[in-house]
């Protein structure tokens, strides 16, 4: 008999120490054998993850997709993202975990966020033999600076080092789809306000005029942002953010429908489950059982 499981686990970095440096870079071979079984279990954290996988082979799940590991391929994990490691104990590579405070201090780390963090149809790239060397650079760089993190200004150091490896690995993935690099565009900057807003409050049953309000923009102008930057009304991405959620739960814990219902902002399961059904066309029972025996 499986035991209940109310929440899926989550790790944090530093959490009771505030006053470290909220950034670390582990050998990759080194932590998985150290972790065992406890990286092989769908889990999430509260900071970001960078893993970069020197070799083929093996799997990586993240959510609900699964990953085949390709040489020298970087997956980009986000807080709260469940993942999970295969059983292979002798994976080679870099591990790479900051907390947002680390990192969230200018305009292009908020595109970086969104752009390599934050994007579920593509988390990961495989980079050449190029950028391979530029990062091993970076990464040695940063290593050389990680024993000197008392020295003065060494978090700034260590912050450009690795902001400048992810407008590089970024670059490059543009380049690779044909896609410009815009900063400046108003909406893009206010699509992206709505989706931290989004990411902040799901679970509240808050309406399209409500996350408006806090944009201090019309419910018309929200849809437009929206709209213009992913072709879908701030509705639907509401929508999808709930369910996204309540497929985590339904899959990774033993909570009770009711209970799901209820942390997801929805004062009655029975209107919980059919607004489940409309958007997955299966009931939350049937989804549960489909992917979880």
């Amino acid at each position: 008999m499986k035991h209940p499981k109310q929440k899926i686990e989550q790790y944090h970095l530093h959490k009771a120490h505030p006053e470290k440096l909220q950034f670390e870079v582990y050998d990759l071979n080194m932590y998985r054998k150290k972790s065992g079984d406890k990286s092989a279990v769908p889990h999430s954290h509260s900071y970001y993850q960078i893993i970069w996988f020197f070799e083929d082979g093996g799997t990586h799940d993240v959510d609900f997709k699964c990953f085949d590991i390709q040489k020298n391929t970087l997956l980009f994990i986000s807080k709260d993202q469940v993942h999970a490691f295969d059983d292979n104990l002798e994976i080679k590579g870099w591990l790479i975990h900051f907390n947002e405070s680390f990192f969230m201090h200018s305009d292009v780390d908020i595109f970086l966020k969104y752009n390599l963090f934050n994007s579920p149809q593509n988390p990961c790239y495989s980079i050449g033999n190029e950028l391979v060397e530029v990062g091993f650079s970076y990464i040695s760089l940063i290593q050389k600076e990680l024993t000197k993190r008392e020295s003065f200004g060494s978090e700034d150091v260590i912050r450009f080092l690795l902001k400048s490896f992810l407008i590089n690995l970024e670059r490059v993935h543009r380049k690779s789809v044909d896609q410009r690099i815009e900063l400046t565009s108003q909406y893009e900057f206010q699509f992206y306000k709505f989706k931290d807003l989004l990411e902040e409050n799901y679970a509240k049953n808050l309406s399209v005029q409500s996350y408006a309000e806090q944009l201090f923009v019309s419910s018309k102008t929200l849809s437009t942002i929206t709209k213009s930057m992913v072709s879908k009304l701030p509705s639907l991405l509401i929508s999808e953010r709930v369910i996204l959620e309540a497929k985590r739960l339904l899959r990774f814990t033993t909570l009770q429908i009711s209970e799901i219902a209820f942390r997801l902002g929805f004062d009655d399961a029975s209107y919980f489950v059919k607004y489940f059904k409309r958007h997955m066309d299966i009931s939350p029972s049937a989804y549960r059982s489909a992917t979880t025996n």
